[in-house]
């Protein structure tokens, strides 16, 4: 049984939900509210694996009631106003519902919530962009854009945003380096100094304090050289 809950300060909003999930007989409905301050009291009280989320909400909006979540549940926005959509998905929801919706476009944002579900995203790469497997999303210039990990060179902080440098192009997203370094698996990533993350897949040479990749010379930090070396079996 999945478990979901409803937020959205519109009666009829929420009736058409609810009579939507009656016709999915693996939903179970655990909650219906009106406001963010509600549902948050549900989310206290009940387990949640997806939230119907309006977004244009009295007291607290659902994008801004979403960013106080610790673990959110699978999150599916409905709401009438498309202009939301790239907060919405920088957010990673599942899926975004512009109103009025379908049954039919309704089951398919719930399937692929309930994709998520049962193939759950690993917890180093979870995150703020809709990360899959091998890739994740970034949004720069009001443009999003899909980078393959095997395309990112590194990542380096500048300030308020962070310097991500790509096989093919070099992407400046608005995102603190530490908000940017959770986003990435550490699988693949390593951070060599307190301003860079690197590709350990793509590193050509180590050479004292310095790590190149392809040809690209790269410090490393002592306060980071020992768990490197470690990382790479040195």
């Amino acid at each position: 049984m999945v478990r979901c809950l409803i937020a959205d300060d519109e009666p009829i909003a929420r009736d058409i939900i609810l009579n939507y999930c009656s016709h999915l007989p693996m939903l179970k409905v655990v909650g219906s509210c009106s406001n963010a301050l509600e549902a948050k009291a549900v989310l206290q009280k009940e387990q949640v694996d997806i939230l119907f989320l309006d977004i244009n909400m009295p007291v607290l909006d659902g994008i801004s009631f979403l960013k106080t979540i610790r673990n959110p549940p699978q999150v599916i926005f409905t709401t009438a106003y498309k202009e939301y959509a790239l907060n919405a998905f920088d957010l990673s929801a599942v899926d975004y519902l512009l109103k009025p919706f379908s049954l039919e476009r309704f089951i398919v944002a719930v399937d692929k919530a309930l994709d998520r579900i049962s193939k759950p995203v690993p917890q180093e790469v979870s995150a703020e962009a809709g990360n899959t497997d091998d890739s994740l999303f970034i949004k720069t210039d009001n443009k999003i854009y899909r980078v393959i990990y095997r395309d990112i060179f590194y990542a380096e902080a500048s300030g308020n945003y962070t310097k991500v440098v790509c096989r093919n192009q070099t992407l400046m997203p608005m995102q603190t380096f530490s908000n940017f370094e959770q986003l990435l698996p550490s699988s693949v990533f390593i951070r060599v100094h307190r301003s860079f993350i690197i590709n350990k897949s793509l590193i050509t040479l180590i050479e004292g304090n310095r790590v190149f990749i392809n040809n690209i010379e790269i410090p490393i930090g002592s306060n980071y050289k020992e768990s490197f070396l470690k990382e790479l079996r040195i």
